[in-house]
């Protein structure tokens, strides 16, 4: 389990290095340019995922922070009970990397910092972090993890 949490650390250290970056050398909503279909920009979202709930009053603060916790604290247990399964267990300190990153904003400040913006064609995704990253890139070992032929006793139960 060592391992995994130590995986989940340095995602912490590196979203929070990077939000730190981005906080002092850039206005909000400040965008920079990196590629025809890159930009740096600094924004923050008070929401969850795509903003969602962003405009919700301010309840929603609380809750987000509430359901990280909870959800760092089942990340643990599963990361306890099945030490076994290293697809698993990387996907799920990817997880809870990213889930204490943006955690760690959220009860600080209010929102999380975005600074990743991917765009084609005047299309634009969603700024999102390196916490951001690593929730989404877990979630997709999760669902490999669950698609991929198990071998014997190796199956993912939860």
């Amino acid at each position: 389990m060592r391992k995994w949490v130590s995986l989940a650390l340095v995602i912490v250290l590196a979203d929070q290095i990077t939000k730190f970056f981005v906080v002092q050398r850039f206005t909000l909503h400040e965008t920079v340019p990196v590629t025809s279909f890159f930009n740096l920009v600094y924004v923050r979202n008070t929401g969850a995922a795509f903003s969602m709930l962003a405009d919700a009053g301010g309840w929603q603060r609380i809750f987000f922070v509430a359901v990280a916790v909870v959800a760092s604290a089942w990340v643990l247990w599963l990361l306890r009970r099945h030490p076994e399964q290293k697809l698993f267990c990387l996907a799920l300190g990817l997880i809870l990397g990213g889930a204490v990153g943006n955690l760690i904003d959220r009860a600080l400040f209010g929102s999380v910092v975005d600074f990743v913006q991917v765009h084609y064609a005047g299309w634009y995704f969603p700024a999102f972090n390196v916490a951001d990253s690593a929730i989404t890139v877990g979630a997709g070992l999760l669902i490999w993890d669950a698609l991929r032929p198990q071998q014997s006793g190796q199956g993912t139960t939860t």
